[in-house]
């Protein structure tokens, strides 16, 4: 039994886990300073990018999809402000404009190039691939000691947990400029803090964890990460470190939980096969977020600045 979940449970769950982490970390500062739509554009426009990348390239290598992928990210944040400020629309229109609008050239850019042969396909898109992301040559748990085994662990694990830890870092690192900037912008302004700077920061490393789950768990995942744990948190605390660590709480819980369900619940229901992974993911958190709606103890203060 403990082999079994080492080799076809123990991966998926860590790359869930650690993609939900990467999305929620930055969703909190998006969540509070109303943008969190910016998260949802992202995770749609970088499919045109890995397309294009795919098919200059011909490979679907790490380094030219990552590529692709933001320099779809930064166009998607060039068009957004230049509607914008020309067309002289509020940000949410001009973010559901480009991303709309990106991620249908993205999928007929699918659509019309053969890409099949390397399971990059709408469904890929959309879905991911989680639940193939086993670990083939894992024997047991004493795989996690052995050299040879961990050569072996699918390269979406060691990427996404560098993202993941580069995220922490960043939020650790740059706690006082994004708080400050975040709740009291002419304060930080007066402080001398490259207000401007920070927001297009935040917006890249938003793009950064998009861009590294993408492949493995699909925008479905990135989607729903980058919004339900954080505001679910948001409802749980006045305390904006304290959110941050209920957000990272409710997406770990998000994955792990959404992965079994999606593998073992139908069966306990009487059905024959599994549902998707990344669905059922992203339903957790939703549901998650409908709870902390109903029972969280800040639910009717959430206008209230956090602190802490």
């Amino acid at each position: 039994m403990g082999a079994d979940f080492v080799q076809f449970s123990l991966t998926p769950i860590l790359i869930g886990t650690l993609a939900a982490i990467a999305c929620a970390l930055p969703g909190n500062f998006l969540i509070l300073r109303r943008q969190a739509l910016i998260g949802d554009a992202i995770s749609h426009v970088v499919l045109p990018g890995i397309v294009v990348a795919f098919l200059v390239t011909g490979t679907v290598a790490a380094l030219p999809m990552l590529l692709g992928a933001g320099a779809a990210a930064l166009l998607a944040v060039v068009l957004i402000e230049a509607i914008r400020r020309l067309g002289r629309i509020e940000p949410g229109a001009a973010m559901g404009v480009v991303f709309t609008a990106l991620f249908a050239g993205g999928v007929l850019l699918l659509e019309q190039s053969d890409t099949s042969r390397v399971h990059l396909d709408v469904e890929h898109a959309l879905m991911g691939n989680l639940e193939t992301l086993i670990w083939l040559r894992a024997t047991g748990w004493d795989s996690l000691i052995d050299p040879v085994a961990l050569s072996h662990l699918p390269v979406e694990l060691p990427r996404i947990a560098v993202v993941a830890a580069l995220m922490a870092a960043l939020t650790v690192i740059f706690w006082r400029p994004l708080k400050l900037s975040t709740f009291d912008e002419g304060f930080a302004r007066a402080l001398g803090l490259p207000v401007s700077a920070i927001g297009l920061s935040l917006v890249i490393a938003a793009a950064v964890a998009a861009v590294a789950a993408f492949d493995a768990v699909g925008s479905i995942i990135v989607i729903a990460m980058f919004i339900c744990p954080p505001a679910a948190a948001r409802l749980m605390t006045n305390s904006l470190a304290v959110q941050v660590w209920w957000s990272v709480a409710f997406a770990t819980l998000s994955a792990v939980l959404g992965y079994v369900l999606a593998g073992y619940g139908p069966l306990w229901l009487g059905f024959d096969s599994a549902v998707s992974a990344a669905g059922m993911i992203a339903t957790v958190s939703g549901v998650i977020l409908g709870l902390a709606c109903l029972f969280g103890p800040h639910r009717a203060r959430v206008g209230v600045a956090a602190g802490g």
